[in-house]
């Protein structure tokens, strides 16, 4: 993270730096009197889903990644293909008047969970909890508040049947796989496959017994795992999260990308990565491609410095939710100008104020939602909100690890 690299730079912290990996003990026979074992980081390359497209390839795998994964599971290794966002589709819209599917609570479009084909049904049953369960039906579901709801077969809004399928989640993915490379067997782990007790290890078990050679999943398989067989890792997409409204989107898409490039290679066997984008000339990308976390940060730290953003800064974040809309509003712009009225009587001039502003996620669970920005550099900004009676409704996030 930026915020104790900067303390390095400063001197409150000391910094233990690794530059090569060390080889884990499944990776190779270690004595107790032999030394660490270090081995070189992955290649990484990077392809550029623009002319994936221009070259007439609409697969969610660009040429380049299905040639890498082709020839790893040729050569009886494993893969990891990672995207951080489960589901199949992620907007069902209407080809006709362009509506789109939303939660009624959240008003976020809702995502689409349809089963495997008949051939994949057994791979589904066969990670249920004991006993099995029937194969799910589609359904749609709100990645905020959890709400289900049946898949429409015509449109709601005009009736016509032309209804289609946006946006790709993890279980798209494991059905291309199977579509692609009939000798894959992908095994899936996100949030959706692990809501039995005990999911998490039994998955972690097939894959590092080979039962699986294709593990396609989110975050969670990013970090920890030391699997000598994992030859390649493939980014599905490193746009996903990147372009968020929020101070720390680069931050979490560098972390992520580290740490799952991670996972290959971590034996003697060579390890590739490749990263899949619609903007590789981003310096996100380009430094977690070369293993470069001083240039990000550089760069990473100068943006923050344009816009007075922490670490440079402290920050404080109001939000408010409210059931009525207008209330909602109103009761932000009234405690924004009590706050502009608290830095004039303090003489604070140093600290700013961004909004009032609805938040990314404007609604949620049936609540309106507004939030208000202070940073100051020289005055902490948290001191303006103490002396403030605000009602029910309000949060206080002082230095908050995100603004969605």
């Amino acid at each position: 993270a930026v915020e104790p690299f900067c303390a390095v730079r400063g001197g409150q912290v000391q910094l233990l730096a690794r530059p090569s990996r060390v080889m884990g003990l499944q990776g190779a026979a270690v004595t107790p009197d032999a030394g660490p074992l270090t081995i070189e980081r992955p290649e990484v390359s990077v392809v550029d889903l623009r002319q994936e497209l221009r070259a007439g390839n609409r697969s969610v795998l660009s040429r380049a990644l299905q040639d890498a994964l082709r020839q790893t599971l040729d050569a009886g290794e494993q893969a990891i293909l990672f995207l951080n966002r489960r589901g199949n589709a992620t907007v069902v819209m209407c080809r006709d008047c362009g509506y789109v599917e939303k939660c009624s609570r959240c008003e976020l479009p809702m995502t689409y969970h349809g089963p495997l084909a008949e051939a994949e049904q057994p791979i589904l049953l066969e990670s249920a909890p004991p006993g099995g369960q029937r194969p799910m039906t589609p359904f749609l579901l709100c990645h905020q508040c959890n709400r289900r709801r049946p898949v429409p077969t015509t449109c709601p809004a005009c009736g016509s049947v032309r209804i289609r399928y946006l946006g790709a989640g993890t279980q798209r993915i494991e059905q291309e796989v199977r579509d692609l490379f009939p000798q894959a067997r992908p095994l899936r782990w996100d949030r959706d496959t692990t809501q039995h007790k005990g999911a998490h290890a039994d998955i972690l078990e097939r894959f590092s017994t080979h039962q699986a050679n294709v593990l396609i999943g989110t975050q969670m398989i990013a970090k920890g795992l030391d699997l000598p067989m994992v030859t390649l890792v493939g980014v599905i997409s490193a746009d996903v999260g990147l372009y968020l409204p929020d101070l720390r989107a680069a931050e979490h898409t560098f972390q992520v990308l580290m740490q799952v490039a991670g996972r290959a290679g971590r034996s003697a066997r060579e390890g590739r990565v490749i990263i899949q984008t619609y903007t590789p000339d981003h310096y996100t990308v380009q430094a977690a491609s070369q293993h470069d976390y001083v240039s990000f940060f550089r760069r990473e730290l100068d943006y923050r410095r344009q816009l007075d953003y922490p670490p440079l800064t402290r920050l404080v974040r109001l939000v408010y939710s409210h059931s009525n809309a207008e209330r909602a509003e109103t009761e932000t712009q009234r405690v924004a100008r009590l706050i502009q009225a608290e830095i004039s009587r303090l003489g604070m001039s140093d600290v700013g104020v961004i909004g009032p502003a609805p938040c990314f996620f404007a609604r949620l669970r049936y609540r309106y939602r507004w939030h208000i920005l202070l940073r100051g550099r020289g005055h902490d900004p948290a001191a303006i909100v103490r002396p403030l009676s605000l009602p029910p409704g309000w949060h206080v996030d002082v230095d908050p690890l995100n603004l969605l």
